[in-house]
């Protein structure tokens, strides 16, 4: 219990540093949620490690004091009990370091790996995303994050899981409760009674295919490896359909905003197909998926120019490091077959890079497939879809599309 002296001594030195750190002590959370270029533009300018009372922590924007922050575990680390996602998810790779890291997260390593998931996941995303076009193409119109995006997107991690016995409307139950766990935490809440039940029917979900799933299911062969007792199995298993899901939605959805927004760059893709990693990579840039990642510091330590007290809160922002004019020309506009594009760190960068990100990759560009080959003459519609926006997992509300009846094949 924190006493009203140690209460008044944070509160004195909240309004010093409030003082030093003027543009961060003006920031609120809800700037930070919807259209926050320009005043992470400023910050990164201004003040490039910024102390955030919104955030009740330190807030970085360069990209190059973001990659040290992430890739170095032993100053900067998960492993904290304040780690809004282990309180919610219990711990796994994402909320341990060191060697305890590699035992959560080597037993996953190998389902990742390209060449695995192409063979076994490419024709199956691929049909998968047809499907889903193809159930729209008689209505002329629809909106892509809810029907395109979230359900391959359920789809991908369900066959990738080997999940039993479970609907798609169970598992985005499930992930809708704890993508509101995460965020009550982050912002000071309490946790909804109605999502702590989401998470708990997840873990039974989990447990059952742990039980009686195929003995060739992801989860069996970990659960077979040894290096996890089962707990462990399902919390990692909670914390890959949750990340799988949340990453995968937004980033197509962003992805498909930004293509369709844009004729020239549809032109291109329908001339080459090639031209969809560009986008997608772009667009991973552009606007990440997750908008920042947390870290807490193991010991005084220098950043940027200020000093970062041992116990503190870091918050690296992604979504500002991938707009940085130090590394990227012209940064808010969206450049096809940008040269460096590859520097974006939209799946973070060091121990706790995300592990999937050719998965996710796959699904977005099946799902831009299926539009561009099944849909000919599909634009969007701006009067109806929504910018991105979100505190944490950023993405837009509404993906509006439209095409003609004629143009489906």
């Amino acid at each position: 219990m924190t006493t009203h002296a140690e209460a008044c001594t944070f509160q004195r030195v909240s309004d010093a540093r409030s003082t030093q750190f003027p543009l961060g002590a003006a920031i609120t959370l809800e700037q930070l949620e919807a259209e926050p270029y320009d005043t992470l533009a400023a910050l990164r300018t201004h003040e490039p490690v910024s102390w955030l009372p919104a955030l009740s922590g330190w807030f970085v924007t360069t990209r190059e004091l973001a990659v040290e922050v992430m890739r170095n575990a032993n100053t900067y680390t998960v492993d904290d009990e304040r780690f809004t996602t282990a309180a919610v998810l219990g711990p796994s790779m994402l909320s341990v370091d060191g060697s305890e890291h590699n035992r959560h997260r080597l037993p996953f390593a190998p389902a990742f790996r390209p060449a695995v998931l192409r063979e076994q996941f490419e024709e199956f995303l691929s049909t998968e995303a047809r499907r889903l076009v193809m159930q729209l193409a008689p209505a002329g119109a629809a909106e892509l994050r809810t029907t395109v995006a979230g359900p391959l997107a359920v789809s991908a991690i369900a066959e990738f899981l080997g999940l039993v016995d479970v609907s798609h409307d169970d598992i985005l139950a499930w992930y809708s409760g704890i993508a509101s766990a995460i965020v009550a935490l982050t912002t000071g809440h309490t946790i909804a009674d109605e999502d702590a039940t989401a998470v708990l029917e997840l873990r039974r979900q989990i447990d059952n295919t742990l039980q009686h799933g195929a003995n060739d299911s992801l989860l069996r062969q970990v659960q077979a490896d040894g290096r996890l007792h089962a707990e462990e199995v399902t919390s990692a298993a909670a914390v890959l359909m949750f990340g799988a899901i949340e990453t995968a939605e937004g980033m197509t959805a962003n992805a498909l905003a930004h293509l369709l927004s844009r004729p020239d760059v549809i032109a291109q893709v329908r001339s080459d197909r090639s031209a969809i990693a560009a986008v997608i990579e772009e667009s991973l840039r552009l606007e990440p998926a997750a908008a920042f990642v947390d870290r807490y510091a193991t010991t005084s330590a220098p950043l940027g120019g200020v000093t970062i007290p041992a116990g503190e809160l870091v918050t690296v922002s992604l979504l500002a490091a991938n707009r940085d004019p130090a590394v990227f020309d012209r940064p808010d506009d969206f450049v096809l077959n940008r040269s460096n594009v590859r520097q974006h760190v939209a799946f973070v960068q060091g121990p706790h890079a995300c592990i999937g990100p050719h998965l996710a990759r796959l699904e977005t560009n099946a799902a831009i497939e299926a539009v561009i080959n099944c849909l000919d003459d599909i634009t969007l519609d701006p009067a109806s879809t929504t910018p991105a926006s979100g505190l944490i997992f950023r993405k837009p509300h509404r993906v509006q599309a439209q095409w003609s009846a004629r143009s489906v094949r």
